[in-house]
């Protein structure tokens, strides 16, 4: 009788090489991701980047409900509010002045998750390679790395999303768990609405009556949590959606109905670049012709998330890019499907060949393309230089104890809405206290006579955030009246105290 033969692997690199390809992709991931999480906590500290305006709010308010005030909804073109962001920069608040930063540090982490959710939903729907090559497009779309570096709620929104459809491909028919997931998602953002819905109607098909109920609730938890916490704090359980509506149309964000349709697939290839939209298109084809069961959850968020970008554009609301990031993440899902599904096949086979050829001429197409629209690292590089160097100098002028001693004679006041936030969050200041040169009340005409002026400098600086939609040209000169006590970068404080006795 013949004894088995071993076989061992080839000495040096082609041995270590052959191993390494004999890894599983789950081994490696949690790795790769641990790193990517490491780079990113790296990046926190050596790039100094500050939350932008709806987060700086999210904190504000969760301060004011955590000191047993009522969150300040209705300041003067306070974004909407969304009540897990509340919750969440309450518990932040507690950190005192480092707050900011953290929620920076937490929406940065939140990225690395949503990367790994991609990689999870790719790989459970098709192949790990998959997951990997869509994890790669996200992961080089500077759209949201920077989401990521100023905070943004969208990238934490998006990481619940993903991961509550990665563990339900995972274990179809879930359940408890995936409910919580869309219910915190809809605390967050009211798009997961519609996913909370749908996924009450598949848990619903052969459930008991009992377990139905069970299922509504759940369901309900994000757009009754939201209409709660708008009539406790405004009285009205729809204010976010009359506001919100009103703010669109002050600020000219709205759009008519044939204006969102044209919008869209613009601002979806914008998002994702112009290769990866194209690759896309052809993902979604191939995934439906091909693997039709394989891309059911892509496919349903993609057409929720598209559905919800069009009703909130014929509702009168906002219409900006940042509210198709849903189809967007699911069209690299599909653009990976393109480049990689070729893996899906049997080895040796024609269609393997075939496939992995047309993905690699797809891919130098793309590179080619890149090379003639180049992405703009160095202007992101540049944004986030501007973002933090201009708010360390916001920052610090606010603290300096000159500044602090002229908020004696009046309120703090600002070109627009868009200080406003950052300058009572440092300041620690109500609403009523942090006013913008841009109002047109009568009232806050009067308190502006006295009191501190916050005034940008450089043309950079004074474009960004001296002007908005409606702000006249003199709410960049200071008032006959008023002296320069501070100066910093990019911006200058004036002071005007009322005579003595008056």
């Amino acid at each position: 009788m013949e004894s088995a033969t071993v076989q061992r692997p080839a000495p040096g690199y082609a041995g270590r090489l052959q191993r390494l390809r004999a890894l599983p992709a789950d081994a490696v991931a949690p790795w790769a991701f641990a790193a990517l999480g490491l780079a990113a906590v790296v990046g926190f500290f050596v790039r100094l980047t500050y939350p932008n305006y709806d987060s700086y709010y999210s904190l504000i308010w969760g301060r004011e409900a955590l000191h047993g005030h009522l969150p300040s909804f209705e300041a003067y073109r306070a974004p909407t509010e969304h009540p897990l962001a509340v919750a969440f920069g309450a518990v932040l608040s507690v950190f005192g002045t480092h707050a900011d930063r953290l929620m920076v540090l937490c929406t940065l982490l939140a990225l690395v998750a949503l990367a790994a959710g991609i990689y999870r939903l790719g790989r459970l729907c098709f192949t790990p390679f998959v997951g990997a090559v869509a994890a790669f497009l996200l992961l080089t779309r500077f759209d949201f790395p920077s989401l990521a570096v100023r905070g943004y709620i969208d990238i934490p929104f998006l990481a619940t999303v993903v991961w509550a459809a990665a563990l339900e491909v995972a274990r179809p028919r879930r359940g408890i768990v995936v409910f919580g997931l869309l219910a915190a998602a809809g605390l967050m953002r009211p798009e997961a609405w519609l996913l909370s819905g749908l996924y009450f109607l598949w848990m619903s098909w052969h459930a008991t009556w009992g377990e139905r109920l069970r299922y509504a609730a759940l369901a309900a938890i994000g757009p009754f949590g939201w209409l709660a916490t708008d009539a406790i704090v405004t009285g009205d359980p729809l204010f976010s959606l009359t506001s919100t509506k009103d703010l669109a149309a002050e600020l000219q964000r709205s759009k008519s109905g044939g204006g969102v349709l044209s919008a869209l697939p613009d601002d979806l290839r914008l998002t994702v670049k112009t290769p990866v939209f194209v690759v896309g298109l052809v993902g979604i084809v191939v995934g439906i012709w091909r693997y039709p069961l394989r891309s059911v959850i892509p496919f349903v968020l993609f057409c929720a998330g598209t559905f919800t970008f069009l009703a909130t554009g014929l509702a009168g609301l906002s219409v900006i890019v940042r509210y198709l990031l849903v189809p967007a993440m699911m069209m690299t899902v599909f653009a990976g499907l393109a480049l990689g599904g070729f893996t899906t096949l049997p080895h040796g086979t024609r269609a393997r060949s075939a496939w992995a050829w047309g993905a690699a001429l797809a891919a130098v197409l793309g590179i080619a393309w890149t090379a003639f629209h180049p992405p703009s690292f160095s202007r992101f590089n540049t944004e986030l230089l501007f973002r933090g160097e201009s708010g360390r100098s916001l920052h610090a002028l606010l603290r300096r104890p000159e500044v602090r001693r002229g908020l004696r004679c009046g309120p703090l006041s600002v070109p627009t809405h868009k200080l406003i936030p950052d300058s009572r969050w440092v300041l620690d200041l109500p609403r009523h206290e942090v006013l913008a040169r841009s109002q047109k009340s009568r009232r806050v005409r009067r308190r502006l006579r006295y009191g501190v002026a916050i005034y940008p400098t450089g043309r950079t600086n004074i474009l960004r955030t001296g002007f908005a939609v409606n702000t006249p040209a003199r709410s960049q000169v200071p008032p006959p009246g008023f002296t320069r006590i501070a100066v910093d970068r990019y911006f200058a404080a004036y002071v005007h105290c009322p005579p003595a006795g008056s």
